[in-house]
């Protein structure tokens, strides 16, 4: 009986994602479907499905769309100041005319960010800054949406905060994680200038390869350079003398940051008091840290994100208010929740696959042995364990796009519960880490179920399924090394 569950399961989970794969339903509407069928054929109560998996499912990405709601409206007012077009053109003046150059850059910027940032209202903040300045210089909206996804991704490579649940789960140590991570990231970083490189090319971009392999390989000496100092730095002393500066300058930074943001808005003020802004056809430059604020109160002080969105939208409303700017402020607030409702939308859907597949987070009396899906998925991974380095190689490439739509190798999914499994069998934990990080990629950068690929795709006005068959061949490569590299290291 149970082994005819899984089928079905399986055959469930297969129809939906290629219907949505293939673009013959839409994900707003497969996604509740493939919530609802999975609960119902894995043996959850029909009452049960409608409160938990539809009900309860529907609402808990919560903070994601309310962050995304917020981070829209401040996005439509400073469309409709001017403030997002003159930025936009200041940009695209201290960038120049390099395309490619400019692309590299905003990758690096978003890498950087995301090494300590997380979460769907930091990419909203960075992606307010950094989407205008790529649109400015001609880069097409797919390829911007591909470029900071990438950028994202390989980000979270070093995200120590991501790095917790291998050494909680897996009982792994920092130095174990560290060399695979660090190798993981040159490796993403070919993956994604190539890229760059080739999708300027079908833009229609002119594209020096000579200039582009040299730049390259100048990066990459760089990216070892950073790796070989990192380590040079990790011996007790020099940890201690580097930590201790890192807080002096972190302290001074805030200082600065609240002394600058404070000075900002009274000036701001003081402009609406003398009516500085009545005869300007063009925004104060104050106005552009409009978008940078929201990102400094999270990065520096930890506020709030919704709060740091609001504070942001103040100084929006503040450094460019005139007569009638209220009105404008308003129409914003309503035309951006309008807006991002798409991706709300589509988010409703992606809690309910979660709670169908994960269970609603309690304890329920009615499965007193757990989540009847997750029980029943679990048995059929342990199968698929593989004995050797070829065997650990060649199966996960194979399976790596079950790290797609919420499936049994999605870390947000099933992943870590499957990590479990894995090691309860026998797995060199190592090596567990190593496959999740290295087909995480596909999910990181792929996966239309990700609220900020859905975000993403449309803010650029484009099709998050789409951008799956756009980032795909490279991100299943990128997965492949990933696993062949792992397999070197720890198999």
């Amino acid at each position: 009986m149970e082994s005819i569950q899984v089928l079905i399961l399986i055959a469930i989970f297969l129809f939906f994602a290629l219907m949505m794969f293939f673009r013959k339903i839409p994900a707003l509407i497969a996604l509740p479907l493939m919530a609802f069928f999975i609960a119902l054929s894995g043996g959850i109560h029909f009452n049960d499905i409608i409160q938990y998996v539809i009900g309860e499912g529907s609402l808990k990405l919560y903070q994601a769309y309310t962050i995304a709601m917020f981070g829209s409206m401040l996005s439509i007012l400073m469309q409709k100041t001017g403030v997002a077009e003159a930025f936009i053109k200041k940009g695209a003046e201290l960038s120049g005319d390099n395309p490619w150059m400019i692309a590299v850059i905003m990758l690096l910027l978003i890498i950087s960010l995301f090494t300590t940032l997380g979460g769907l209202g930091a990419i909203i903040m960075v992606a307010t800054i950094v989407l205008p300045i790529m649109s400015s210089v001609g880069i097409g909206p797919m390829t911007s949406v591909g470029i900071f996804l990438f950028g994202l991704s390989i980000g979270g490579i070093l995200n120590v905060g991501n790095w917790a649940v291998y050494i909680s789960v897996m009982g792994l140590s920092v130095n174990e994680i560290r060399p695979f991570a660090l190798i993981m990231l040159i490796a993403s970083t070919l993956v994604a200038v190539s890229y760059i490189t080739i999708q300027l090319y079908k833009d229609g971009h002119q594209i020096n390869f000579k200039n582009i392999l040299i730049k390259t390989f100048a990066l990459i000496l760089v990216i070892a350079l950073i790796y070989y100092s990192y380590n040079f730095l990790l011996n007790d002393d020099s940890q201690n003398i580097l930590n201790n500066f890192l807080a002096d300058l972190g302290f001074y930074l805030k200082v600065l940051i609240a002394a600058l943001t404070i000075i900002m808005f009274i000036i701001a003020l003081i402009r609406i008091i003398l009516k500085k802004n009545e005869t300007i056809t063009q925004p104060h430059w104050i106005s552009f840290f409009s978008p940078f604020l929201p990102l400094l109160l999270i990065l520096l002080f930890d506020v709030n994100f919704i709060a740091s969105f609001i504070l942001g939208l103040l100084f929006a409303f503040l450094s460019t208010y005139k007569k009638g700017s209220l009105n404008l402020f308003i129409k914003s607030c309503f035309e951006g929740g309008g807006v991002v409702m798409p991706a709300v939308a589509l988010m409703f859907g992606i809690g309910m696959l979660l709670v169908a597949i994960m269970g609603p987070g309690i304890e329920l009396s009615s499965y007193p042995n757990g989540w009847p899906v997750l029980n029943l998925i679990k048995p059929l991974m342990i199968q698929i364990i593989p004995s050797n380095a070829f065997a650990y190689v060649l199966t996960f490439t194979l399976a790596a796009p079950l790290a797609l739509y919420r499936g049994p190798l999605n870390v947000w999914g099933m992943g870590y519960g499957l990590a479990a499994v894995f090691l309860a069998s026998g797995m060199i934990p190592a090596s567990v880490m190593g496959l999740l990080m290295a087909v995480g990629q596909i999910q990181g950068i792929s996966d239309p179920t990700n609220t900020h690929n859905v975000w993403l795709a449309n803010e650029m006005r484009v099709d998050v399924q789409k951008v799956l068959w756009n980032t795909i061949p490279y991100t299943w490569i990128l997965a492949v090394v990933g696993l062949i590299i792992s397999a070197l290291m720890f198999m």
